[in-house]
């Protein structure tokens, strides 16, 4: 399995809309096989999510994302982990150990009667919004993950 996360000054890029590099982890099950940095260069969403199909990037973790962007890369086959911030090795263990769902992991502004990045309002169970969580919780099981 291959993972991208923006990456900006050793931590998740807080907007993925315009984040410039990227960390792409291979993933064999729980183990970390390699990782490099990858220039990106597009600025629109459908370029942006043809260069990560083109990397095989089947997961994005990220901070904030614009729906539009969210909508090309999903389209893209790419599975999209948004509102996730923190230093980018603690992200990465997290994502390998399945902690990604630990509060101090949630982007500041996605809690209790604020608006996510995504302008839905977050109903926050305790230190995570439900929707962020389910969607953390079902890339952490998804089939790629087990079978990579």
């Amino acid at each position: 399995m291959l993972i991208a996360i923006p990456s900006w000054q050793g931590r998740v890029s807080p907007v993925f809309d315009v984040a410039s590099r990227l960390l792409v982890v291979r993933l064999k099950g729980h183990a970390e096989l390699e990782r490099r940095e990858v220039l990106l260069r597009e600025n629109e969403p459908a370029g942006i999510a043809l260069t990560l199909a083109e990397l095989g990037a089947q997961v994005l973790i990220c901070g904030a994302i614009s729906q539009g962007l969210q909508l090309a890369l999903q389209k893209a086959g790419i599975h999209v982990v948004a509102h996730i911030c923190g230093e980018i090795n603690a992200v990465v263990a997290a994502y390998r150990t399945g902690g990604l769902n630990h509060p101090e992991y949630l982007l500041p502004g996605c809690g209790e009667r604020q608006l996510c990045a995504s302008g839905r309002m977050a109903k926050r169970a305790p230190g995570r919004s439900r929707s962020v969580r389910q969607g953390i919780e079902s890339s952490l099981v998804s089939p790629g993950l087990k079978n990579s």
